[in-house]
């Protein structure tokens, strides 16, 4: 049996389903990358109080933001579990003010998140760059976040939740819809100067999935910890799976394969969905169209929702604009009729290089990754009440699940905590608490931000 043949087989044993056109010699592999399709326009009118739920929570909403800890956003709530001084090789180092925006990205690869969590001690995040010994070691204060920092006061604040895989975005996406990541512990590997040269001529921007570059792969762990690199197209069971089979809606929203952020959309990477065309426009919606859908009632029982780059709060822009995007869709949440029977769910998808100082337990060869915040914002969310039960990404699915009584996709979510020690479903549904967008932003204002 040849080492590719052996290398589809192990694949074979963790569901994954992946087409080869040949191997690279430079044993990347070679592959025919989905045509472009346009992603659909809104989603159809759907009663959402005709779907059974197990609690009064007709609507969730997954909204995921970029590469924060908690500690670097929330360090300094009270209560919390944050800090101010962080470790760095065995000796304190105090958290200084974050600007709100720095001037390059912080590394934060697989191998990167590895170095920072130094077998728990959590000292090594200024040992993997220049630019992580210069702002790896920094969080925001109150005044840079009053949003987050109000709904945490007012709703509800986790402070023992984690990504889902140690590494970046690429995985912990992937887990966001999946409980799993498809074996990947890292991002995508393409070359700048093809990319570049592509998005010249075709106007189109980076991506993550089956309409990758030709010549993109990613390494992909077997269950036998071997490794091999394959194209980032798999064929895994998703959230959005389990909910078709049991006639419910759903969206996707993320920024368009025209925008910048495409690479977030964590479908493109799901073969059956990014490749039936019928399926991808039922599902799968530009993220400039969230606010006017809510406007209009449109959201359906489930909804993921990932910005453009330039409003994500990854730290090369501004987090300032990025706040103020997620206000605008969370208070476009509160005055539409949905908000009486909406969950909220606010996370950001991994470390993105800052530190933190709460050791991950380690459940499985791919996580969990690093301490992110979690809010949890709904008329039944708790009032002030700091979550300390244990969560990550596949919590929210289990949330999902355990609402509308679908079954499982993997151990993830089947051992996750499905976060309704956050909810009190007896109280009197609580009133919309929307909050003021920042009006000093620093720098150019995007679109929709």
């Amino acid at each position: 049996m040849t080492r590719r043949r052996r290398a589809l087989v192990r694949l074979a044993g963790l569901g994954l389903a992946l087409s080869f056109v040949g191997v690279a010699c430079n044993d990347a592999p070679r592959w025919t990358p989905a045509p472009p399709i346009p992603l659909g326009d809104h989603p159809a009118p759907v009663d959402v109080s005709a779907f059974p739920t197990r609690w009064p929570i007709k609507h969730v909403v997954f909204i995921i933001k970029e590469n924060r800890t908690f500690d670097n956003l929330f360090g300094l709530f009270p209560g919390a579990n944050g800090a101010t001084i962080g470790n760095d090789q065995g000796h304190p180092r105090p958290l200084t003010h974050a600007p709100d925006r720095i001037p390059e990205d912080i590394l934060h690869c697989y191998e990167c998140a590895l170095k920072a969590y130094d077998g728990g001690k959590m000292d090594g995040f200024a040992t993997v760059s220049d630019a992580a010994d210069r702002y790896a070691y920094t969080q925001l204060w109150p005044q840079d976040l009053p949003a987050y920092w109000q709904w945490a006061e007012d709703f509800v604040l986790g402070d023992n939740f984690f990504a889902s895989a140690q590494g970046p975005s690429f995985p912990n996406h992937l887990f966001t819809i999946a409980a799993q990541s498809g074996g990947t512990h890292d991002n995508p590997t393409q070359d700048i100067r093809l990319l570049q040269e592509h998005h010249r001529a075709s106007g189109l921007f980076k991506a993550w999935g089956c309409d990758s570059l030709d010549s993109a792969y990613v390494p992909v762990e077997d269950s036998e910890g071997n490794v091999e690199k394959v194209p980032p197209c798999f064929d895994f069971t998703t959230e959005g799976d389990l909910l078709m089979r049991a006639g419910i809606p759903w969206a996707y929203y993320s920024a368009t394969n025209m925008q910048n952020g495409y690479l977030w959309s964590a479908y493109d990477a799901v073969k059956h969905i990014r490749e039936n065309s019928r399926l991808w426009q039922t599902h799968i919606f530009p993220v400039d169209n969230i606010r006017q859908d809510i406007e209009n009632g449109l959201l359906p029982p489930v909804t993921w929702v990932t910005p453009r780059f330039e409003l994500s709060e990854h730290p090369e822009y501004s987090f300032c604009h990025g706040q103020n995007w997620t206000v605008r869709v969370v208070n476009a949440i509160m005055s539409s009729p949905m908000w009486k029977d909406t969950a909220i769910f606010i996370t950001w998808d991994d470390y993105g290089g800052f530190y933190d100082h709460v050791p991950p337990p380690q459940v499985d060869r791919f996580g969990f990754g690093i301490r992110v915040p979690l809010l949890v914002i709904s008329p039944y969310a708790k009032e002030g009440f700091i979550d300390h039960t244990r969560g990550e990404f596949s919590s929210v699915l289990r949330f999902i699940e355990d609402n509308w009584g679908l079954s499982q996709l993997t151990h993830r979510d089947r051992n996750a905590d499905n976060l309704s020690e956050a909810f009190d479903f007896t109280q009197v549904p609580r009133p919309p608490d929307p909050q003021p967008l920042r009006p000093d932003c620093p720098g150019p204002k995007f679109p929709d931000g």
